[in-house]
């Protein structure tokens, strides 16, 4: 992937809204006609295949890398064995040419993000105060001494409106 793609990305706590608004982001660039990448951290183990299918079956028995292929998609299974976790850079790399990735987690990386912050889903505290790449709040009500723009995260095209003025994207940055 070429590094000069945009990122942004959404953070906050469990049930903040993280992952309904990258959907609904993603839909809002495509009706713009961007396209749009997703990354999603994982905090523990996952599987996108079951046990007994071809490509479960392929993993258990010690393929390092299993690629599952039809007309409609493709994916690639990397087991990471005994290695570390791979940095978000890596993964960024490994995507096909887009105009813009959404990064679902991922809160110690350093790349431009939105906290999703709902009083009722969290009793941790905020990001923002003590992480610098937070640029926007998306909240129902303003955070106390947060001098951030908050947008109500039921306002998508205006949280979009601010990543696009943010990013600086327009349809001539687009991928061909």
């Amino acid at each position: 992937m070429n590094a000069q793609i945009p990122i942004f990305g959404i953070t906050g706590w469990k049930n903040s809204g993280k992952t309904r608004m990258v959907a609904a982001l993603v839909s809002e660039f495509s009706a713009r006609g961007l396209t749009v990448s997703t990354v999603k951290h994982a905090h523990h183990s996952f599987d996108i295949d079951h046990e007994g299918t071809d490509s479960w079956q392929h993993r258990k028995a010690g393929a390092r890398e299993v690629a599952l292929v039809s007309r409609n998609r493709w994916a690639l299974m990397h087991e990471l064995e005994n290695e570390d976790e791979p940095p978000l850079a890596d993964i960024l790399t490994k995507l096909a040419p887009c105009d813009l990735v959404l990064i679902e987690g991922f809160k110690r990386e350093g790349h431009p993000k939105i906290e999703m912050i709902r009083k009722e889903a969290s009793r941790d505290a905020p990001l923002w105060p003590d992480d610098p790449s937070i640029v926007v709040i998306g909240s129902t009500d303003r955070p106390e001494g947060c001098d951030l723009a908050v947008i109500d995260p039921e306002s998508i095209a205006e949280i979009a409106d601010f990543i696009t003025e943010f990013l600086k994207l327009n349809k001539q940055n687009a991928a061909e």
